[in-house]
């Protein structure tokens, strides 16, 4: 158990405009995939080899079935994958205007599955003792997963690689102070925190990078990684301080970037890879995804991650 990933949180079929630049006021086609920030952490997980647990609720329709059957077969344990009898599947329009930063549209009902699981469907043993916990910021929000979240990140208390991706989307929240309030009491229970400068300035109200390392620092996180876009990412622990650079790449969605950064971090701290290792493979896998149109089917292996790394090296 302790070589598991457990990854918490939402869970869509993903709808992603294929035509560059298309708005949803357009002609637009579309393709489908799985979705859902801590869904995609566990399948770029999974698909580097490790053993990865989701726990997630889907609707009690086509589109459930649907998401359990692909995660199956990406190698995601989906014994707590549970069905809503009265819930539909949630459903994310993408449009990529502009690529780098697509525009969302979440159809969710107002108690969306992926908002009602219940801690007790889910094995203490597993939550204390798995090797990576990973909660998404979403699942603080709303519901009794935000309950369940907030007791299983208390359980865990600080233990080692237990991750808060602060994954903030707006509309998940009342106001970003309140996103903030539940952001910071995460923080409290989480070794490792993630997140890009606008998620970081909801949860602490800081936006330099290293301003927010020392804080996060200061506050008793091991590892903290802010990610700057366009800039790369930085790795801060209390010894180092790294900066990883972009790859160069022709971007086609940034939307999967971040998950597979995600499930690439979530391996390289599995196998206690240094931080400099860490963060380039991650930095490589959030860029391999970005040059690809959808989330999920996009993860690398690592044999296909390792392939794109040496050809960045000859650029």
């Amino acid at each position: 158990m302790k070589n598991t990933v457990v990854t918490v949180g939402r869970v869509s079929v993903d709808l992603y405009g294929v035509e560059a630049g298309a708005s949803f006021g357009g002609d637009q086609t579309f393709s489908k995939s799985v979705g859902g920030s801590p869904s995609n952490v566990a399948v770029a997980a999974a698909k580097l080899g490790n053993k990865t647990v989701l726990l997630t609720k889907v609707g009690a329709d086509p589109l459930g079935k649907y998401i359990v059957e692909k995660l199956k077969s990406w190698g995601v344990d989906t014994t707590y994958v549970s069905t809503e009898p009265n819930g539909l599947t949630p459903v994310v329009l993408a449009a990529l205007d502009p690529p780098e930063d697509p525009k969302l549209i979440f159809h969710r009902q107002p108690n969306a599955p992926d908002t009602t699981i219940d801690s007790a469907s889910v094995p203490q043993d597993l939550i204390e003792n798995c090797g990576v916990f990973w909660m998404s910021g979403c699942a603080l929000s709303t519901g009794a997963t935000a309950k369940s979240s907030f007791k299983w990140l208390e359980q865990r208390g600080r233990k080692k690689h237990t991750v808060i991706d602060l994954d903030y989307r707006p509309s998940f929240w009342s106001s970003m102070q309140d996103a903030g309030v539940a952001a910071r009491a995460a923080i409290a229970n989480c070794s490792v925190v993630v997140g890009n400068r606008t998620e970081c300035e909801m949860a602490i109200g800081l936006t330099d990078p290293d301003q927010i390392a020392d804080k996060f620092l200061g506050d008793g996180v091991s590892l903290a990684i802010v990610k700057l876009g366009a800039d790369g990412v930085m790795l801060a622990t209390a010894e180092e301080r790294i900066r990883i650079a972009p790859c160069k790449i022709k971007l086609v969605c940034g939307l999967g970037s971040g998950d597979a950064f995600g499930g690439a971090l979530a391996h390289g701290l599995l196998n206690n890879w240094t931080v400099r290792e860490i963060g380039e493979f991650a930095n490589a896998a959030g860029a391999y995804v970005a040059t690809k149109l959808t989330c999920a089917d996009a993860m690398p292996t690592e044999q296909v991650l390792r392939s794109f790394i040496s050809d960045q090296q000859k650029i």
